[in-house]
């Protein structure tokens, strides 16, 4: 697979920000052609770059007050099952295997302070295979579409 270069990256950027963008709009944007943009958004696409496109959500306005990491502890060698039983709850926005003192860390959203304990006490450290679990409150986010422009 070969890297990305500059108008790959702006590509990229560009969808990142709005993956509803068409690809005229993609190429007045970039100063170049539609189809050096259709044919680099397809090679994009085909080499697994570009995996989809999905909505980005304001978690307050869903009804998502509250916000939060979760680090768990687990049994060893159970990743593969905790990471089923993980995604099939709705409020894990996304997951992750880690190292250093925790096993798993979850980004999670709930309407409120009750529902977020429900999930954290009755949910997810009840669940087998998880010794202990340590909860972060997410009081702000920060956002950033500049991480492509790193490489």
């Amino acid at each position: 697979m070969a890297a990305l270069d500059e108008t790959d990256r702006r590509i990229v950027k560009e969808l990142r920000a709005d993956g509803r963008l068409s690809m005229r709009a993609l190429a007045e944007r970039l100063h170049i052609s539609r189809a050096a943009v259709y044919s680099r958004v397809d090679r994009l696409h085909r080499d697994g770059v570009i995996t989809g496109y999905s909505a980005v959500i304001d978690p307050e306005r869903a009804g998502l007050g509250i916000s939060a990491y979760v680090y768990l502890k687990i049994s060893q060698h159970s990743w593969q099952a905790v990471r089923k039983r993980v995604l099939e709850i709705p409020e894990v926005w996304h997951g992750a295997l880690v190292s250093g003192e925790h096993d798993i860390v979850l980004l999670v959203r709930a309407p409120d302070a009750s529902s977020l304990r429900h999930l954290v006490l009755h949910r997810l450290q009840t669940m087998p295979d998880v010794l202990s679990s340590h909860t972060v409150l997410v009081l702000d986010e920060l956002h950033s579409l500049e991480s492509i422009d790193a490489n």
